[in-house]
This record gives C-alpha cells, structure tokens and sequence, in this order.
C-alpha cells in the first residue's frame, strides 16, 4: 500500500517508483473524498480474448468494455468464486460473456448478426449501445456448488455499459457509483515497416461510501418504481461525491487505455490535490476454464440420438466458444 500525494509545481509522476504495467486492477481509496474503487488497463489479456475470434471492430469494442466492467466488479469478490456478466439482447450483438473466476482469470466471447452489424456500421450506428440494443444484463455471483447464487438483473435500453452500471449500483446496491470505459487499438511499427496492431483497454469505477449513511442521499423513489404522474424528488449530490464525479468526467478515453499514463499516473492527475492511497495491484489474466473432461462430461449427459446427430465420420468435435479449443472425441467411445 502506498500514498500518492500532491507534488511541487511542474511534476506530474506519482510518488511510487514501482508504476502498474498491464493487466493488473489497482484498489484505490480517497479518504478526503469519501471514495474509494478500482482501476485497470487491460492489454495482452484482452488482446488474446478479442484476436481469437477475429470480431468486426465495433463488435471487440463492446467486448472490450464488457471485459474491463466485469474485471473492475469481479475483483473486488472477497472469496473465491466467478463473477459473470452477461448481456442478451435483439440487437445487432445478442450475446455477451464475460467471466472472471478470483483471483484473476478472465474470458469472454460474443455472439453476433454479421450483416446486421455490417449494416449498423454503414448507417453510422455501430456505438456499443446500438450494438445491444434492449434486452437485459444479468451480473452473477456464483460461490461454487455449495454456496447459493446471487444475480442482479439490469434492463437494456439503449443506455451505454457505463450508465448501465451506474443504474446497476443505484437500485440493486443502494451505492453511488460512478464508472469509465474506453478500448482502443495500438499500432507497432516493425523495423521491417510492418505495423501491428493490439487491443487496449481500460477504465475506473468509484463509489461514495462516507462513515456516515445519512449522506449517501438517495431520492425517495426511483423513476422505475413511481406511478405514473408521481412527482420525483431527487436531491443533490454531496459536495464529496459531486467532486469524484466532476475529476473523473475530465478523464479522456486516451488516458485510460495510455501504457505511458498508467493506472497509478491516471490516479495521481486525478486526486493529487485531495492525496490518494493505492493498494497492491492484482494481476489479471485470459485463462478459459474449459477442458477435455468438462467437455466429456456434458457429452456423457446427451441421449443416444442427440450424440448420433452431433456425431461425423464417427468422431463429435466440440469447440469451446471462449478459447476456441477443439475437443474430439470417437462416438463410441
């Protein structure tokens, strides 16, 4: 754990000699601002998820956003479990995976209309919220076989994941939330002239947890819950609150997805003046789950007739649709 705090005029590197490289979600605490979150930026973990599949661009971007809102959810679990994301929807996009199993593996994949895609791209409507279109985000907690889910379900309406998210904290958590996004894309030049390109992304969720409850203001109904012509008092941020929110709305999607910013950069340029405390980072990587004895269990469950029709040339080839990994297997056996 380390302090980043304010720097004599003309400096702008925080005080921690050891910055966060890739791939890792660093827990940070305001204390000044009551606020405390997590920051990441993603790069050969979500570059691995989203190259697999070779996914038209505005369709990895929206893969992207999803993998770094769940890495930002999913390893703040206190205990050892998955944490899914998932997104169903009738647009362009009909699903969305993401999980991430603790400490800090993560895959993900997305089901999509390639011509419906390709027609959202021409008529300039291919931002991730066109992409989803209406349908609903469940968020899963699963503590393992003994232990009962949790599920929190959130309904899509045309709303960005950022906003999403925001409305996920704000009816199922009571917690002012707020979220940032962005993914891009990196290109290398080669000394042979070639350019290579890889996926970044990153991004940053706070929320207002104040000692005292009573400041955590809420109005006292929300829009989704009152009749019809029911006036709706909404009240005002705190001051705390209202300032974490306005630092991180100057936050640029560059900032977020820089290797030369950081996560631990990108903190200080935000609370320098306020001092930010930041925690051990936590590495993240792309590791499916899948495997051959998985895969032969499921096989195992099927009738007779279900593997005869899966079955070709008396082998079934079941290919994972996170890794892309193929299993075959003899029917016979």
């Amino acid at each position: 754990m380390s302090d980043i705090s304010s720097t004599p005029a003309g400096f702008d590197q925080p005080a921690d000699p050891m910055p966060v490289g890739l791939d890792a979600v660093v827990p940070f605490q305001v204390d000044a601002l009551d606020a405390r979150g997590r920051a990441v930026l993603l790069g050969d973990a979500l570059d691995a998820i989203l190259s697999r599949h070779a996914y038209p661009e505005p369709v990895a971007r929206l893969l992207g956003e999803m993998a770094v809102l769940t890495v930002l959810l999913g390893s703040s679990l206190k205990f050892e479990g998955k944490f899914i994301v998932q997104a169903q929807t009738d647009g362009p996009v009909s699903l969305l995976v993401v999980d991430f199993v603790t400490p800090g593996a993560v895959r993900g994949y997305a089901r999509f209309d390639a011509e419906e895609v390709a027609a959202a791209e021409a008529a300039g409507k291919a931002l991730p919220e066109d992409l989803l279109g209406h349908g609903t985000l469940a968020l899963t907690v699963d503590q393992g076989a003994h232990m009962q889910r949790y599920q929190g379900i959130v309904q899509l309406d045309g709303a960005s994941l950022e906003e999403i998210a925001r409305n996920y904290f704000r009816q199922s958590e009571q917690i002012p939330t707020e979220v940032r996004l962005a993914v891009g894309r990196l290109s290398t030049r080669a000394a042979d002239g070639s350019v290579a390109q890889s996926w970044r992304a990153g991004g940053i969720v706070a929320q207002f947890l104040p000692e005292a409850p009573e400041r955590m203001r809420h109005a006292d109904l929300h829009p989704g819950d009152a009749p019809d012509g029911a006036e709706i008092h909404e009240l005002e941020d705190d001051d705390a609150w209202a300032e974490v929110k306005a630092l991180l709305a100057t936050i640029d999607d560059d900032e977020l997805i820089d290797e030369g910013v950081g996560v631990h950069r990108l903190l200080f340029r935000l609370f320098h003046e306020r001092g930010v405390r930041v925690y051990d980072p936590q590495a993240i990587g792309e590791r499916c789950t899948c495997s051959r004895e998985k895969v032969a269990a499921v096989l195992e469950s099927l009738s007779d007739a279900d593997k005869a029709e899966a079955g070709t040339d008396g082998t079934i080839t079941i290919t994972c649709e996170f890794c892309s990994t193929a299993y075959t297997f003899r029917t016979e056996d």
